[in-house]
Parts: C-alpha cells; sequence; structure tokens
C-alpha cells in the first residue's frame, strides 16, 4: 500500500497549502492540549470546519492532544474528546496515558496514534503501545532504516515516521531543558527552544542545534520497510513551508525529481541531515539558521505561494444527465454519496440540439472545485436544447450538494464515562531511595537501592548483598541494533526489580514476570496516569519532576508514589553526541562537559556510547522544603564523589538546607 503524506495545519492557510498540493492526510491541533500551543491552531469551534473542508478533499485530518494534563484540567479534556468526536476527525494523536485513558473510555472507535512525544524507539515501546490500544506508533526520529523496517514488521500496528522538518536535539518526550530553565514545558506545548541558542562543546558552537532533517531521497525505502505514513515536520511554519515540503514528497514518492533547491531555501539551517536513518551520527548533523538561510527564504516565497493558489482537482466524480421534454436532471456522485439536481426544462431545438458531447464539455468544467469528471453518460431525447448556461448551473448546483454531503460531519460516537478515581492511601512513612550511578557512590542507610543494569553486570555480588531492597535501572534507551537481552541478563543475575524509564521497559518487565516501578521518564502528571501504570501492574511511581508540589500532593489513587527529591536533573536524552571530538569517541570517559552563553557548565553522560544525557548545571536540592505525603524520596546521584553523595544523604535526614549551589526545580514554581 501506498505510504500517506501527512501535513502539518498549524493554522487555516496551512491546512488550504497542504490540501491543495496534495497531501493525503493533515495533523492539527484543537484549541488545547496540543504541543504546538503557539500555533493559531483550530479552536473556538474552528475544528469542525477544517474537517468538513478536507474531508470534502478527500483528506485525512489527525488532531494532537499529545500534551501531558494536570487533574485540574481533566474535565476540560473530556470537553475536547466530545469536540473532536463530534466534529468528525479520522484520528487523534496522543501522549498522555491519562489522555489516551479518557478517549478509550469515551470515544473507543475513534483511532488512536501514539505520539513520538512517548519516545517509542524500540520494537518493544512499539508492541506496548498496540497493549495500550493505539491502532499506530509516531516513532522516534532518531531510528535508522534498519531499526523502522525491524518495528514495522514485527509490532502488529501501523507505524508513522518523520520525513522531513526540524530535528530536536533531545528524544521527544525527554526534554525538560525548557521547563527547567524557563518554566515552559516542552511536555505541555510551550517549548522555548533554548536547545537553539550557542552551547559549546568539544570546539563547536550551538552544540545542541541539529540541521533540519530530509528522507525524501529514502522513500522508496522507507516504502518497501512498509511504513504508513511519512510525515513532515512544521505546525510553527508558514504556508509557503508547507506548500514546498508536501510537494516534494509527492514527487519524490512517485520517484519523480523534487525541487530541492527550494525547499532548502524556504527553511533550512544549512541544508539537511539524513545522519539517523543512514546511522552517520557526528558532526555533520549539526547546525544552525544563518543569515544566509533567512535571506534565501524571501526570494522563493511568492513562487511556492503559487502553488497553493489553486484549487486542486483531485476528487473523481461521476455525472449522468437526464433530458427529456418533460424532465431534466443531472446525477454526481463520487463512489460513496450521490446527489441529483433538477434543472430547466429544455425547448425544442431551433437551430443547434443540445448533444452528449457538447452537454459533457459544459458539465465538465469543473475548474474551482476539488473535482474532476471521469464517468460521464448522457441521455438526451433528439431535438431538444438547454443553454450552456443553465447546464453550468445545474453543475454547480450538483458540485454544491455533494460538497454537503462529503463535508456533512461523520461523528463518532460517544458514550458517558464520568471520571472517578480511588482515594489516595496515605503512606506510613516516607522511604529514602538512592539511586547511583556508580556502585563506589553508595553509602549511608537506603530502604532501596537503585543501579544501572551496566553497573550490576559489573559487580554481580551486589545482588545479593541488596537482596530485595536493589531495584536496577534498565537503559532509558534501547535501540533494536544494540547487543544485549536483557531478561537474559536480569535472570542470570538473579534481578526481579527495575525501574522503567520508558514504555518499552514496562513491556519487557511485563513479559518477563518481573516486579517493574516506573521512573520519572514515564512523565506522569495525573492522578489517571498512575491508575493507568497501576491497571498495567507497576508496584510504584516517580511523579514527573515538572510537577508543582501541591498538585503532587493532591494526586490520588492507591499506587505508591514518590519523586525525584536530589539530584542533577536529566534535561535531555539524545543519539546524536554533542561533545563528540573530531576524533569520535576515542578517549572518551563518558563524562563531559556543554558550557552554555553565560559560561555555566552543564555535565553530559554518556551511557555505553549508545546515549547521551544532559544534566542540570545545579543539582535539585530540597531537604529542608515542608513535603506532603509521599512513600518515597529519591536521592538520584550522578556525578556526585562518594563524599558528595554521603553528605547529602545527612542533610536529607537531618532535613537541613544545602549551602551549596542548588534549584528547588519546578516544585515550587507555575508551570506552563
Amino acid at each position: 500500500m501506498r505510504p500517506e503524506i501527512l501535513a502539518p495545519a498549524g493554522g487555516a492557510d496551512q491546512l488550504t497549502a497542504a490540501v491543495r498540493c496534495g497531501a493525503d492526510a493533515v495533523y492539527l491541533g484543537a484549541g488545547g492540549f496540543n504541543a504546538r500551543q503557539n500555533a493559531k491552531n483550530f479552536g473556538d469551534g474552528a475544528l469542525a470546519g477544517a474537517v468538513s473542508y478536507a474531508h470534502i478533499r478527500g483528506v485525512k485530518v489527525h488532531v494532537t492532544v499529545n500534551t501531558l494534563v494536570m487533574d485540574a484540567e481533566l474535565a476540560k479534556l473530556d470537553g475536547t474528546v466530545r469536540e473532536i468526536a463530534q466534529a468528525g476527525a479520522d484520528a487523534v494523536i496522543v501522549q498522555d496515558l491519562a489522555v489516551n485513558a479518557r478517549f478509550r473510555e469515551l470515544c473507543p472507535e475513534l483511532p488512536r496514534h501514539a505520539s513520538t512525544q512517548m519516545t517509542i524507539h524500540n520494537l518493544d515501546g512499539a508492541k506496548m503501545a498496540a497493549d495500550l490500544g493505539f491502532s499506530r506508533v509516531v516513532l522516534a526520529r532518531e531510528l535508522t532504516l534498519k531499526e523502522i523496517e525491524t518495528i514495522t514488521a514485527r509490532c502488529g500496528v501501523e507505524t508513522e515516521v518523520f520525513i522531513h522538518g526540524a530535528l530536536c536535539m533531545c528524544m521527544s518526550g525527554q526534554c525538560t531543558l525548557s521547563s527547567m530553565l524557563g518554566g515552559r514545558s516542552g511536555n505541555r506545548g510551550w517549548c522555548a527552544q533554548p536547545c537553539r541558542l550557542d552551547f559549546h562543546a568539544a570546539g563547536r558552537d550551538h552544540a545542541l542545534s541539529l540541521k533540519d532533517m530530509s528522507y525524501l531521497d529514502h522513500l522508496k525505502e522507507l516504502a518497501d520497510a512498509g511504513v504508513a505514513s511519512f510525515k513532515i515536520e512544521g505546525r510553527m511554519k508558514r504556508p509557503e513551508y508547507v506548500a514546498a515540503a508536501v510537494t516534494a514528497a509527492r514527487a519524490a514518492l512517485d520517484g519523480q525529481p523534487y525541487d530541492g533547491e527550494s525547499l532548502r531555501a524556504v527553511f533550512s539551517r544549512g541544508g539537511f541531515t539524513d545522519g539517523y536513518l543512514t546511522g552517520r551520527r557526528d558532526s555533520s548533523m549539526f547546525g544552525v539558521r544563518e543569515r544566509e538561510d533567512v535571506a534565501a527564504s524571501g526570494a522563493v516565497l511568492p513562487a511556492l505561494a503559487g502553488l497553493y493558489r489553486a484549487e486542486r482537482r483531485s476528487v473523481p466524480v461521476s455525472m449522468s444527465l437526464t433530458m427529456t421534454a418533460s424532465s431534466n436532471t443531472l446525477t454526481v456522485g463520487d463512489g460513496n454519496v450521490s446527489t441529483t439536481v433538477r434543472g430547466p426544462l429544455p425547448q425544442p431545438a431551433r437551430t443547434l440540439p443540445t448533444t452528449p458531447d457538447t452537454a459533457r464539455e459544459s458539465l465538465s468544467k469543473t475548474g474551482g472545485t476539488p473535482y474532476y469528471v471521469n464517468q460521464f453518460q448522457a441521455k438526451i431525447d433528439p431535438g431538444l436544447m438547454l443553454p450552456a448556461s443553465a447546464l453550468n448551473a445545474m453543475r454547480r448546483e450538483a458540485l454544491a450538494a455533494l460538497d454537503g454531503l462529503r463535508g456533512a460531519p461523520r461523528p463518532c460516537a460517544t458514550r458517558e464515562a464520568p471520571l472517578s478515581s480511588t482515594p489516595r492511601r496515605v503512606p506510613e512513612k516516607t522511604e529514602i531511595w538512592g539511586r547511583f550511578e556508580k556502585i563506589a557512590q553508595i553509602g549511608g542507610e537506603y530502604d532501596r537501592i537503585l543501579l544501572p543494569l551496566s553497573e550490576v553486570e559489573k559487580e554481580p555480588g551486589i545482588v545479593e548483598k541488596y537482596g530485595d531492597k536493589l531495584t536496577v535501572e534498565l537503559p532509558s534507551l534501547y535501540f533494536d541494533t544494540e547487543n544485549g537481552n536483557f531478561v537474559e541478563k536480569l535472570a542470570r543475575l538473579g534481578c526481579k526489580d527495575v525501574l522503567c524509564e520508558n514504555l518499552y521497559a514496562v513491556k519487557l518487565a511485563r513479559s518477563a514476570g518481573l516486579t517493574a516501578r516506573g521512573g520519572a521518564g514515564l512523565n506522569v502528571l495525573n492522578t489517571l496516569a498512575l491508575e493507568e501504570l497501576s491497571r498495567l501492574g507497576l508496584r510504584s511511581a516517580t511523579v514527573s519532576f515538572e510537577l508543582p508540589m501541591g498538585a503532587v500532593g493532591a494526586l490520588g489513587g492507591e499506587l505508591p508514589r514518590g519523586i525525584v527529591a536530589y539530584g542533577r536533573l536529566p534535561l535531555m536524552r539524545f543519539r546524536a553526541c554533542p561533545v563528540r571530538g573530531r576524533n569520535g569517541c576515542g578517549g572518551c570517559d563518558g563524562r563531559r562537559e556543554l558550557t552554555d552563553r553565560r559560561g555555566v557548565k552543564f555535565p553530559v553522560l554518556c551511557r555505553d556510547r549508545r546515549f547521551g544525557t544532559l544534566l542540570n548545571s545545579v543539582p535539585l536540592h530540597i531537604a529542608e522544603k515542608p513535603l506532603p505525603p509521599l512513600d518515597f524520596l529519591t536521592l538520584w546521584f550522578t556525578v556526585e564523589t562518594p563524599e558528595e553523595a554521603r553528605q547529602v544523604r545527612r542533610e536529607y535526614e537531618e532535613r537541613v538546607r544545602s549551602e551549596k549551589p542548588r534549584t528547588g526545580g519546578l516544585y515550587f514554581r507555575k508551570l506552563l
């Protein structure tokens, strides 16, 4: 099956450009709960009109509801669910487990697509999405062609792949740089793009800024891999960009030449990259938008605007004209719906009678509409004449009626499913958990010890030493082309309790019968998400450190929960290394730094040369702060020395303020 071309529609002009240039589907936001809150979107009742416009022209509409929500927003979310269902959208794109649950309960027949914000990047993650009821997964942008092939062939649901547009440095859904530095959460649609500022590393500037991706030369390979949808990024881009990208994608998919120069001119950051798809993750992937890039766009905008100035005739229709002395009807249909209009009675011909050929000439003039005539028949009694103006009027009336039929709302049925949750179970005590990057950091008493799997492998005796108190942290990111079988490793080591920072790990733990605990990477911001994790069998969950403390304390449900109470919080997780030197990874010990434009240093940790983590410049430290009842507090140690780790443990035991540089994070701030 030919993959669909899925185009961004940040507003009405972009919607028009996408449809008229040949997109098979568009994705757009309603009034709220979408990851591009700064786009114009389609709120205030505009969604139904956008869906109708697209459906008339045979284009599907996927609505983005791909932000994290808080408990106070769930009632409003239900209204959005019903609005989308009533508008007759073809699918929704979802990140939050709670949002998925509300669509499942309120509108179970509406297809749900797992957003790239869910960080689905391997086969187990895609299978977990299938278990959650998603019919399609939007794969992470960081995958190679081989990894895409593996997931697509075996996951059991459709896959969607980005083929053109901006690349975030961080894996989508795992970035808190904007929220930690400025209180504007990318997970809630308000990313301020601080990564595009001038961070320095390895002798390079703008070390967190990647070029835009472009896979247009690889569409045949992706189609052969079975990918169902080719997605163009850019809901914040102007309509000329949308027109250029859709036009180029259609040509490339058809095996035809495309206008790469105009595509680069309308928007690029020093060119494009296919580094993730091809596995060439080196310095050539990085780029920044220069003055030359901005100047080039102005020269191509008028020509690109011409691509969508006129209606695209893309919908085939059949026409049947029947004309007798006592009757005159025209029936127009698209194969699914049809309409019949009556025209004025014909007159006896004085000179030239109306023939099937002359009638067809008039009725086939469908310019200005999305229709073209591919089948025509006429039964006209001899000797009759109808003016061309009358035929034209019948055509306009019939096509307008067909618009009404094709664009009529096709609501998805909804049902009643009142919001409810189990009352909060108040814990008898708050445990102190210690998460350590290295075994050598462990010092002091902890109710639970968390260690990366790679550390446990180095010292297997640690399993017997800590017994049931040990939780093994599975890697936040794991790509299918990398060697290793976690289940076998855990069984060999005797590990039974694992921390899951990603949905793939939840799937793995469930399949292997392990005790699973949710990490902060699962982005839990509300009670319903906690209950979803409980339904999946998790034993506990760490709430997102983007959630204000008042909201943390108000969370309901019975699942034990806690917070990261200390640590250099992870701001990004990435597969393209920003600190990689000219000689690659040679000589790197996996610990480097980035420096921002003010000279502030941010540690970067590499996990076995497979992915990196950008840490905050100072640790979160809230030992003296009043906290709501929680089941556990996790002290999250990364670059600390053993002595520093022991000192932090004492400060939390004594509830004293640290005199070192620190942050309270987002727990005591308002989050957008």
